[in-house]
């Protein structure tokens, strides 16, 4: 293990029977000394840094019916909501106020918010905010509209691609198509735009030559930005039964995915802080670089709930910010506010 481990630190790179061996073979003593690694690597990257982005959900309305997500177009319990312009533009001044310097405007695909309306918000951010990086996460989009955000200023997008497998994906993702989420990401790449990707971990029927091809379809992919957290449950999707992730997991991936892609900016998600109070600092330690508190109206937190247990619903903006800094540099972590891009990318 040590052996496959200081290859893949050498030369960020194993093959699908290494990166097989790997998972299933990793002890608790090669998974230290693999999160040793990945710790190392995002020093010698981007220092002891970890870069704090605001969140803004700004919708749970959803057409699409992924059957792990609490939000799913045929759940009738969800308490719908959208945010208006000026509320969203509402959350990004107190969020400047509070230092962030990246506003992600995250959503499940609601056709309310056309082209024109997400073009409208995104130019409105950057001229309140010129000096802020704007994320999107909006899911699948044509290649045209896709240009008309990163034409309006959008700087980065996340489309986590969720598994490589295409038979899983088939099974979690009713009349969705694997080939078109795989192009839009290509398709944001050739735009220019900051690429995040990334998947869940230990879903249900997920095994460890899923994650390897999720992990040689990122190395192949080279995103900016890479997504990963633990499946948890939620009540009323047709999973609500299913036993959820682990840290142990997925701390393992994130540390795999740090030595794939050195240069990667990798989040410590609220997921993982979810399934365990100390998550988040453990995802740190094992290569993680990113987190991202929650900037939405509390009026509106807990109906954005794609998982159950999600933490962080009640807590005001700034009390927000404040606790996680203070648990990132109690972790030996230094908060970074600025943009925070991925060293390796220049606008076109």
């Amino acid at each position: 293990m040590k052996k496959l481990i200081d290859k893949l630190f050498k030369e960020n790179y194993l093959n699908g029977q290494e990166l097989l061996e790997l998972l299933n073979n990793i002890t608790e003593e090669s998974k230290e000394y693999l999160m040793q690694k990945a710790h190392e690597t995002s020093i010698n990257t981007y220092s002891n840094k970890v870069f704090m982005r605001g969140l803004i959900e700004f919708t749970n309305y959803c057409k699409r019916n992924c059957v792990y997500c609490g939000i799913r177009a045929s759940n009738k319990n969800a308490d719908r909501y959208r945010l208006s312009l000026e509320e969203i533009l509402y959350v990004c001044d107190m969020g400047d106020r509070l230092g962030y310097k990246t506003f992600v405007l995250q959503g499940g695909e609601d056709d309310y918010y056309t082209d024109d309306k997400i073009v409208e918000i995104v130019s409105a951010i950057k001229e309140k905010h010129p000096n802020s990086a704007v994320t999107l996460s909006i899911g699948e989009k044509s290649y045209e509209a896709y240009k008309k955000y990163y034409d309006a200023g959008a700087d980065r997008y996340l489309l986590r691609h969720e598994t490589a497998s295409r038979e899983l994906y088939k099974k979690l993702h009713p009349n969705a198509s694997f080939e078109n989420r795989i192009q839009c990401l290509w398709n944001l790449k050739d735009i220019g735009y900051q690429v995040g990707s990334g998947f869940m971990v230990q879903l249900p029927g997920q095994t460890n030559e899923d994650y390897v091809k999720d992990l040689l379809f990122l190395k192949k992919l080279s995103p900016h930005m890479v997504g990963i957290g633990p499946f948890i449950s939620h009540k009323d999707t047709p999973l609500r039964k299913e036993k959820n992730g682990t840290v142990e997991v997925t701390t393992t991936l994130l540390s795999i995915i740090r030595l794939l892609l050195p240069d990667v900016l990798l989040p410590a998600t609220t997921a993982l802080g979810t399934i365990d109070p100390l998550g988040r600092e453990k995802g740190l330690k094992a290569g993680a670089n990113v987190v991202m508190p929650n900037l939405s109206p509390i009026s509106v937190r807990k109906k954005y709930s794609l998982y159950d247990g999600k933490i962080c619903t009640g807590d005001e903006a700034a009390e927000c910010r404040k606790c996680i800094e203070g648990r990132i540099n109690k972790a030996g972590f230094t908060v970074d506010l600025s943009r925070g891009d991925n060293i390796n990318w220049r606008r076109k």
